[in-house]
């Protein structure tokens, strides 16, 4: 046919595109290498097992299965009032001698009522094992091995089960205690104490009730995440077959479901009227470790309420605004339809990224755990403040007949925490510095590579002069080294630049007349990125916001107990937002993975539209890659806005 040999030497951008930052590829691979070292010596040194169980004053873990203290995962203080010291900010440990019990006391006893009694038996398990009465001097004596006093305890750390009764602060039935030396102290001390040891543990609390939710409903929660993943491959299927059908669908689907969300809010609103305490203002309320909590508040759910309110607003003004440019955008996406249909296996490819991530996700959080766990077990010397060594790090094993002993002779070697002077032990700040850096390097070069690869499979579409005749036989794969890096890195570049000149003011104006040589072709097509680019976006964020709310919905309506089919079925929870939340933001993730599928489609296929453009004229030496459907699409748009130029001018 006519202009066929100018076709078959004609170059296109895929035929001439090469390898590109091949130095900036060395140092990834040196970096990785790096890190993996860095992964070796944290497993080696870190012990994951100081994070989950507490430890007693000779740095030995309550609870831990194989070891001495398996049956005693309650760490019990002698004193709790010296834990009001400022040393505990400091040092996170308290001052006082702590030992692993099987369980918390549970009635008031000191040493003096015990001693000699039937009590005795019971008191004993609370002191320091191999205590032995015959070491006793005096009355109290200056041994700190046993507790001067026993209070009634609750919680995994024994501290006293202070309660308020009519205002006033007690412990059991009594209001105050007698210490151990003769004397009695108000309640009020024990509550500055048992709130300086919790202070440093609360994190360390909630963060355990998290998990134990996650361990119960994790299957809960894989269930939900692939429920996420077939509705967007189902969504995504039927939008290739029906693209404007589910535009429109899935715009009315989102505007119900948020008046839905509405119209809860607002129930639980009115149903809370009256209730005692739902009127606390969130400021009066503080912060609570318990969010359920806010859920019995009035004010929680009119916030929730005004939000949506807002959300639903906007949306229904955009669609009224932009609904001429929203049927371009529904051909576009038909077209991008038609690319996805002849590259179906990058529907898949999202997969292949969520799976990287996931490893890069897993071996930070691994290597930050042991990195954090590696530190030696660090013992220092601790009194009531009178002694001059009080502070410094001292032997164990030795402190008995070493001179701070002697001078001190109330002091005693406590562990205090877990560090180290090595320079191992003074480098794991860079450590964890280096770690957290690495995670973002490759978390966004897994990113960067989905987009490159995907961008060349369909720039390799968009350059098959016969469609689909000219398709390579695996263009994910061959699509993505050559015209793919170059593609991938062009639509990040270009949606910077694009979201700068939204902004229309003087400096992205003289930034872009900077890089006009550089970025000629877009230049010239600014106006159709920005509306069609940025309403195919919105398009497809009301898509993902579909997904998620269905889907965070179900879960709420399960987790909840509120579907009596599965009433039953539905576990326990401490806090069941943990697992709606895990679902809501998994549920996005996996839909934008899909959804990006497609707009990586529409944001390749135009920048190869204007490519084409300014490489073809037409004719047929130099004919137009772009189809038909495209080109109506497109060229009708750009002359529209060229009458409309000159128009303004």
């Amino acid at each position: 046919p006519p202009g066929a040999a100018s076709q078959s030497s004609f170059q296109t951008p895929s035929t001439e595109g090469g390898c590109t930052d091949i130095i900036c590829c060395v140092f990834l691979l040196l970096a990785i290498v790096g890190y993996v070292a860095v992964g070796i010596i944290a497993w080696t040194h870190g012990d994951p097992r100081k994070v989950i169980y507490p430890t007693d004053s000779r740095g030995e873990f309550c609870g831990q299965k194989g070891t001495k203290n398996a049956n005693k995962p309650y760490l019990f203080y002698f004193n709790i009032v010296k834990c009001a010291s400022p040393l505990v900010l400091l040092e996170f440990q308290c001052p006082t001698p702590q030992i692993c019990v099987e369980k918390c006391p549970d009635r008031y006893l000191t040493y003096l009522n015990a001693h000699r009694s039937q009590d005795f038996e019971y008191y004993k398990q609370f002191c320091v094992p191999g205590f032995q009465t015959n070491k006793v001097r005096g009355v109290l004596g200056a041994q700190p091995d046993w507790s001067h006093s026993l209070l009634p305890a609750v919680a995994r750390r024994c501290f006293p089960a202070i309660h308020a009764h009519k205002g006033v602060l007690m412990v059991g039935n009594e209001t105050t205690y007698e210490d151990g030396h003769g004397s009695r102290k108000n309640i009020t001390e024990l509550v500055e104490g048992a709130k300086k040891a919790n202070g440093v543990l609360e994190a360390r609390q909630l963060a355990m009730r998290i998990f134990e939710d996650y361990t119960v409903s994790w299957y809960w929660i894989v269930i939900g995440l692939v429920i996420a993943m077939l509705l967007s491959l189902l969504f995504i299927v039927l939008l290739r077959f029906l693209a404007g059908v589910m535009v429109w669908v899935m715009v009315t689907m989102l505007i119900l479901v948020l008046g839905y969300g509405i119209f809860h809010c607002y129930m639980e609103y009115m149903r809370l009227r009256g209730e005692a305490g739902s009127d606390i203002s969130l400021v009066d309320l503080g912060f609570q470790t318990d969010l359920r909590v806010y859920l019995h508040l009035r004010q929680t759910w009119m916030a929730f309420m005004i939000i949506l309110s807002i959300l639903e607003a906007v949306i229904i003004l955009l669609l009224i605004f932009l609904r001429k440019r929203i049927l371009i955008a529904i051909a576009l996406i038909k077209e991008a339809s038609r690319a996805v249909g002849y590259v179906m296996c990058s529907l898949l490819y999202p997969l292949v990224t969520f799976f990287l991530l996931c490893l890069c996700i897993a071996y930070w959080a691994s290597t930050a755990v042991f990195l954090s766990t590696s530190n030696e077990a660090v013992y220092k010397i601790f009194d009531d403040g009178t002694c001059q060594f009080a502070g410094k790090t001292c032997n164990p094993e030795t402190f008995a007949s070493s001179n701070e002993s002697r001078l001190c002779p109330g002091a005693h070697c406590q562990f205090a925490f877990y560090g180290g002077e090595s320079g191992y032990h003074r480098a794991l700040l860079g450590l964890q510095i280096f770690n957290a850096f690495m995670f973002f390097w490759l978390a966004n070069f897994v990113l960067a590579l989905g987009q490159v690869t995907l961008a060349g499979a369909f720039a390799s579409y968009y350059w098959a002069l016969h469609k689909p005749d000219e398709l390579p036989a695996f263009p994910l794969f061959s699509g993505g080294v050559g015209w793919g890096v170059p593609t991938g890195e062009s639509p990040l570049t270009s949606a910077s630049l694009l979201s700068l000149l939204a902004a229309e003011n003087k400096f992205a104006k003289f930034l872009m007349t900077c890089l006009k040589c550089c970025f000629w072709c877009l230049e010239k097509n600014i106006i159709r990125v920005a509306v069609l680019d940025k309403v195919t976006d919105f398009l497809f964020l009301l898509g993902k916001l579909l997904i998620v709310g269905s889907v965070g919905i179900l879960a709420f309506f399960f987790f909840t107990h509120r579907i009596r089919i599965v009433q039953d079925t539905a576990p326990p929870l401490n806090y069941y937002w943990v697992p709606i939340l895990t679902v809501i933001v998994g549920s996005y993730l996996i839909a934008h993975g899909f959804f990006s599928v497609y707009g990586m489609c529409v944001d390749t296929l135009f920048l190869c539209f204007c490519e084409d453009l300014e490489r073809n004229d037409g004719s047929q030496e130099r004919p137009y890659f772009m189809s038909p459907e495209l080109r109506d699409i497109l060229l009708k748009g750009s002359a529209e806005e060229g009458k409309r130029a000159e128009v303004e001018e």
